[in-house]
């Protein structure tokens, strides 16, 4: 069937075969299909017909954007082709002025068989790993795993310190195969400690319908300011309360909205409402008053004296809809990331205000891929440095 033009997965699916085992009994046939073979069209990859087409329109004359056109191809997509299986005496000469100039005068020298081989030949896997090649880059990812980067964060740092050097570079999926599948070679297994670790389904602990109205006087998302959603102004904060073993101790977590800033609430005289609003109201002292403009909590009992809180900093208070953690976003993605420091099912009351400050300072030293890769930390630090704060205020972030 695969030589007969079907896809691996379409002639697995045909004869009623579940698409890993068609994938070993190709593989187990030698899992190559000669180049004659007409393939159907790839919304990725070229066929041996798109490749014959590209040659006969090359050797006609035709524009680049022509022969796209006819192939539903994006005009770039032919123009790389023709680079990458052109000899070089003929691109040199060509590509430069258009490689399908009718003033051009070499022809173009562009083979579809061999340029359908050498496609083969790039695709073929496995390939050796460059985790398992390169020790230093190997070094280097290790030790900023053990920072609790995630590999994400790795790998675009490792763009920007080796910005001209591509072979220090590694994609973030290469270093969880490395990790994961040991066959890949490069990392030890006992690195996966050093990831977050993957949650499962929240469960609500009741039915929206029939959780009671237990704080009075809250003011519904709804009525949040449009300046709030799209993060354009700085000063607005979401929390929550991470729990420890049994919901018997907690730390509050406040994330600020356009930086992601984090910090933390030390409660260790518990979490009910007049602890979290001492520890708001002292978290509010350290920094400058223009960055607490409101907060948006769920509707989580400790926030009872929400009223008091206001009244103290100044701060607009909001809440969630019950069973909506997606409208805290940026806090419920901060307390997974915090759950590598303070593991589900532990006493969190024995973290000292000490070991929580080290762990926002790490928290805001983490670049960060929605502001660009830019740490919290300087995102923050370059709104306080700006020359539109008010006089007499001191950046003490």
């Amino acid at each position: 069937m695969i030589r007969a033009g079907l896809l691996r997965k379409q002639a697995a699916v045909a004869l009623g075969l579940n698409e890993d085992t068609g994938k070993a009994w190709f593989k187990q046939a030698g899992g190559v299909v000669p180049a004659y073979v007409t393939a159907p069209s790839s919304n990725r990859y070229l066929c041996f017909a798109e490749r014959e087409e590209i040659h006969a329109g090359a050797q006609h004359g035709d524009s680049i954007r022509r022969i796209a056109k006819s192939l539903g191809r994006a005009p770039s997509s032919v123009l790389r082709e023709l680079g990458r299986n052109m000899k070089d005496q003929y691109r040199a000469q060509s590509l430069p002025q258009g490689p399908l100039s009718r003033e051009r005068e070499l022809p173009l020298d562009y083979r579809p068989s061999l340029a359908q081989r050498r496609a083969d030949l790039k695709a073929g896997r496995p390939k050796p790993a460059k985790l398992a090649t390169n020790p230093l880059l190997r070094e280097l990812v290790e030790a900023k795993l053990r920072e609790r980067l995630s590999p994400k964060q790795i790998a675009a740092e490792l763009r920007s310190e080796f910005p001209d050097d591509p072979e220090m570079w590694v994609s973030h999926e290469a270093i969880y195969q490395s990790i994961y599948v040991q066959g890949r070679g490069g990392l030890r297994r006992e690195l996966a400690l050093c990831l977050r670790t993957g949650r499962g389904l929240r469960k609500p602990r009741r039915k929206p319908d029939e959780r009671q109205q237990r704080i009075p006087g809250m003011v519904n998302i709804s009525e949040r300011p449009a300046e709030v959603e799209d993060r354009s102004v700085p000063g607005h904060w979401e929390g929550d309360l991470l729990l420890g073993k049994n919901g018997k101790s907690a730390i509050g977590t406040l994330v600020e909205r356009s930086t992601r800033f984090v910090m933390l609430l030390h409660l260790p005289k518990g979490h009910g409402a007049l602890e979290v609003q001492k520890a708001m109201i002292a978290a509010t002292q350290r920094l400058p008053q223009t960055l607490w403009k409101s907060l948006t909590w769920d509707q989580g009992i400790e926030m009872k004296r929400h009223a008091e809180i206001k009244i103290a900093t100044g701060l607009d208070i909001y809440f969630c809809d019950p069973a909506k953690p997606w409208q805290r976003g940026s806090n419920e993605n901060t307390n997974g990331l915090l759950r590598q420091y303070f593991p589900k099912g532990t006493n969190l009351s024995l973290h000292g205000a000490e070991y929580l400050e080290f762990v926002s300072a790490q928290m805001n030293r983490r670049p960060r891929q929605t502001l660009g890769w830019l740490r919290p930390a300087q995102a923050l630090g370059r709104l306080l440095s700006t020359p539109s704060e008010p006089a007499g205020v001191a950046p003490t972030a």
